[in-house]
């Protein structure tokens, strides 16, 4: 696909170099000269600088032929002229970020729908929702669920109390014939792979498997977890994660929520109704404890600092606090804050690369999540009549190396993927593949 990014910075960059090993022709439009020169000198892709809502800057894009526009800048006025213009000028599908609660509403979706744009994806509303999803399955450290909850991917790093460890799968299969999920992939030592049956787990793997929705009960057993009741929540951060998520919280948990700006406090005051808003330096050790850290049973931090996120989480954790979640917006930052002890982290970038890759890919992919703590893609494909899948068993496919079928969903009923499984038209299959397999796995599923 010829694709154009229009970014000022971050994200607009890692969504080119993800689009960009998936061999589509990519030209990424940035205001920052010196920051394209940096990208240019490093890949392929085309660069220009300029403004992209200047009519001579998109033409010189080409956006006539471009089959796919993204707007990924920080200010959505920006994003939302920009894909009314590619669209106008010729762009076959337009996707633009927004950040305020009002252009996600439906009646703003439905006017923007009728100027020309295809898609509208909010970070800060989907990293919100994310948290409360882990909230909910708190001994997970990732979670996703497919088809409305029929299926679910849960990711779990194994500790000394994992009765799993030191056991291969296919040992693990035979003593535990009833189980109903399966391992898709596993990150040990900064190294992802897919398992096969004669792989023996090890302390500190983080292993992401498909499961139905009641065999977590198994999965927390089989790896030492035990199920944290969450009732009282710390938030540090009152930015738009954070407000979003105390609003979402509040009704049924106790939030407390720490922002050191004083306007956006009052913000934050008349915004939430059932929230504590307490004017703080979350930095502050003696306050945090002040403020009854140790009563907490998770801790959310969601500013606009990568660093405090993870220095306040791992303050949070020396207190005794059973799950923390960090907003970590440097990529690079993500393998090491789970290796010293966050539980959990949600990263924007990944968030948005899951919402736009998706528009890159057939028409039969009808959800994909880009997994926080790998380098991979979960997959939802619907299986169209005559696609090569329904051919022959899911033992005999010729599947993609570093591609996995996780579980498949038939109408109301779900399944995990077993070796003389046969797929079927209108199935709904679960698909993990690492970034060198996606192009090939979405082949295989026309």
């Amino acid at each position: 696909m010829d694709i154009i990014i229009a970014g000022d910075g971050e994200v607009g960059m890692h969504l080119a170099e993800a689009l960009e090993r998936s061999h589509h022709n990519i030209t990424i439009v940035d205001p920052h000269e010196e920051l394209l020169k940096m990208m240019a000198s490093h890949s392929d892709l085309m660069t220009i600088a300029g403004n992209s809502t200047s009519i001579k800057v998109l033409q010189q894009a080409n956006v006539k032929k471009a089959d796919l526009v993204i707007a990924v800048l920080h200010d959505e006025h920006i994003n939302l002229l920009t894909g009314i213009l590619a669209k106008k000028l010729g762009a076959k599908k337009v996707i633009v970020r927004v950040n305020t609660m009002e252009n996600l509403s439906t009646e703003s979706w439905r006017i923007y729908q009728d100027l020309g744009i295809d898609g509208i994806v909010s970070p800060e509303d989907i990293a919100a929702q994310e948290i409360i999803t882990l909230l909910k399955q708190s001994a997970a450290t990732e979670a996703y669920d497919f088809a409305g909850g029929k299926l679910e991917m849960y990711m779990l790093k194994l500790d000394s109390s994992a009765i799993v460890i030191n056991h291969s799968f296919e040992e693990i299969a035979d003593r535990y014939k009833h189980l109903d999920f399966r391992p898709v992939a596993i990150h040990r030592r900064q190294n992802t792979f897919i398992p096969h049956a004669e792989d023996v787990l090890k302390e500190g793997d983080m292993i992401y498997v498909v499961s139905k929705p009641h065999a977590f009960k198994d999965l927390l057993q089989l790896s030492g977890k035990q199920k944290i009741n969450i009732k009282n929540v710390m938030i540090i951060g009152g930015g738009r994660v954070g407000r979003i998520t105390a609003k979402r919280l509040e009704k049924d948990t106790n939030i407390k929520i720490l922002e050191l700006d004083k306007n956006r406090c009052l913000e934050l005051t008349n915004y939430l109704s059932d929230s504590l808003v307490v004017n703080a330096d979350a930095r502050d050790v003696d306050l945090l404890e002040e403020e009854g850290i140790k009563d907490m049973d998770a801790f959310i931090a969601v500013t606009e600092n990568t660093e405090t996120n993870i220095l306040t989480c791992l303050q949070a954790k020396a207190f005794g606090v059973k799950k923390t979640i960090a907003l970590v917006e440097n990529i690079d930052y993500i393998d090491i804050s789970q290796n010293i002890g966050i539980d959990t982290i949600i990263n924007k970038k990944l968030i948005a690369a899951s919402y736009m890759v998706r528009y890159t890919l057939g028409d039969n992919v009808s959800s994909l999540k880009c997994l926080s703590g790998i380098d991979a893609d979960m997959m939802e494909f619907v299986v169209r009549d005559g696609s090569s899948v329904t051919n022959r068993p899911i033992n005999r496919l010729k599947m993609p190396e570093g591609a996995i079928i996780g579980g498949i969903i038939r109408g109301e009923d779900s399944y995990i993927a077993t070796g003389d499984f046969q797929i079927e038209p209108d199935d709904r299959v679960v698909v993990l593949a690492l970034p060198d397999a996606v192009q090939d796995v979405e082949k295989l599923f026309r």
